[in-house]
This record gives C-alpha cells, structure tokens and sequence, in this order.
C-alpha cells in the first residue's frame, strides 16, 4: 500500500501544481536528481483485492525489476505469522493471490502444519511462481541488489505486537527489531506503520533499541493519480511530479521521491535533473 506523503517536498507539491515548468535549455543548473523508492501498485477503489495483480516487490524477482527499472531504493511489506513466530514478506491480510486455502496470514504458521505459509507461490500477476521471502531473506536481497528498503510494518501484525501475552508480544517485537539490528551497520533500512494504535509503540521499540536512524529519511510520495488495474497512464502524474522537481531545484542535495510508476518516473527524470 502506498505511504502517506512524507517530508518537505510532499508538502510543497500542493502549492506548486499548475505552475511548474521544465528547466528551459540555458537556464538556472538542473536540480540534482532525486532517489527514486519505487512501490508496487495497489487497485484503489471498491473491492481492489478482486482485481489487485500483486505487483509488490516482495521477494527478489520483483527487487530485481525495480532495480532494472532506475529504482535506488523499494517499499514493501512486513507481516507477522500466527502469535509473531516469523517476519514474512507479503501485502495482503490474507494468502489471496497465493496456492493453498485462503486464510489470514495471522493464523498460519510459517514452516509447521499442512496449511504453512512457506512454499505457497503467487498464481497471479507480474510475478506468478515467485514465493514467500522471510524478512531477514528479503533485506539481504535488498542489500545484495543495493536498493535501500522501505518497510511497512502491515496493521494486521498489531494482533501479536500488541498482544496482552507478552511471551507473545516479545517474540513478534523480535522479528521486527532483530533482522534491522542485525544489518544496520552495514545497510540503511527504514521503517513505518501507517496505523494508528501500532505507530506509537513502532516508534518507542525502535528508539528503545538504538534504532531511532531507521525512522528518518523516508521518500516524499509524489504521484497525483491513484493505481488502477489496468495501470492508469503515466502521463497523469506528470504535473505532479513537475510539482515535486521544481521544489528540489532550491535544495543542494538530492530527495527522495516515491512511486509506483517507477520505470515511468526514472525515464520522466532524464534530462529535467543531473
């Protein structure tokens, strides 16, 4: 799912749609060109997951094209299984878009059990065949491709990271807090929950751990339209992402844009940054 807009660049775009134009040949230097995060689409609209084609880079392949595509850096998904045993990366509540029976990702187990989360594949979309990545599996892919990983931290893992058990509560914090602890010294990582009862305590178990670097530097997100099954042209995120360029024009460092018309934002950017 798409992040809300994040820093000075999303806050700007607003004001400056309609009356941003290209750097004229000659003119003032080009702006320095931005990190790209790019993002999977979602359908927006009613009932999206009848049409959703689970285009979420979620596992190496989708990592792969993202970085084909002019990507720096990715946002994906962070789920928990049954009580928090294992960090898992997948976007929807349930397995809908995997083999097997359709179940929450909350009630199943990771390797144990004969409805397991691990070894379902993708039956649909872009990536039919690929499989479920762990969240320790899918960092170090992010890493060996250098792409800088986004996480959300899914709502649904709330029903183990703020469950009244704290044996449960404990183990599930692990398998957020482990697999970043483990790395940061070697690989930027950041993370974000978009809901409201499970920011607060994201944010206190993350300083509490030393970790209070993984919630800065988040991408502004700078598309105008919405994602659609068929894909919507790119061309209507044009102004907006004029919009966000012309406001990097006044910053000596490079900003972080997010997009889930990645391949389509990185070719837009030729020629209008350096």
């Amino acid at each position: 799912m798409k992040p809300r807009a994040w820093g000075t660049v999303a806050a700007s775009v607003v004001l400056l749609l309609g009356t941003a134009q290209a750097n004229p040949a000659g003119a003032a230097p080009l702006p320095v060109c931005p990190t790209v995060f790019g993002h999977g689409g979602y359908p927006t609209g009613a009932n999206p997951w009848d049409r959703d084609q689970v285009r979420q880079p979620n596992h190496p392949t989708g990592l792969a094209q993202q970085k084909s595509w002019g990507a720096d850096g990715v946002e994906a998904d962070l789920q928990l299984t049954k009580n928090g045993t294992k960090g898992v990366m997948w976007h929807n509540t349930t397995t809908n878009g995997l083999t097997g029976t359709r179940a929450p990702i909350t009630e199943l187990w990771w390797a144990t059990g004969a409805d397991r989360l691990k070894g379902r594949t993708i039956t649909r979309g872009p990536y039919n065949g690929e499989t479920v990545y762990t969240f320790r599996e899918w960092l170090d892919s992010a890493k060996a491709k250098n792409l800088i990983p986004l996480v959300e931290l899914k709502g649904e893992a709330k029903q183990s990271l703020l469950n009244s058990d704290s044996a449960i509560r404990e183990t599930a914090w692990n398998e957020v807090l482990a697999p970043i602890s483990e790395r940061m010294s070697s690989q930027k990582i950041m993370i974000y929950t978009r809901d409201a009862a499970l920011k607060p305590e994201l944010d206190k178990r993350i300083r509490n751990a030393g970790l209070a670097a993984v919630l800065t530097g988040y991408p502004a997100w700078v598309d105008g339209i919405g994602w659609e099954e068929p894909p919507p042209a790119a061309s209507g995120n044009y102004e907006s992402w004029q919009a966000a360029l012309t406001q990097l024009g006044s910053s000596a460092t490079s900003t972080r844009m997010a997009t889930s018309w990645t391949k389509d934002l990185t070719a837009w950017l030729n020629g209008k940054c350096a």
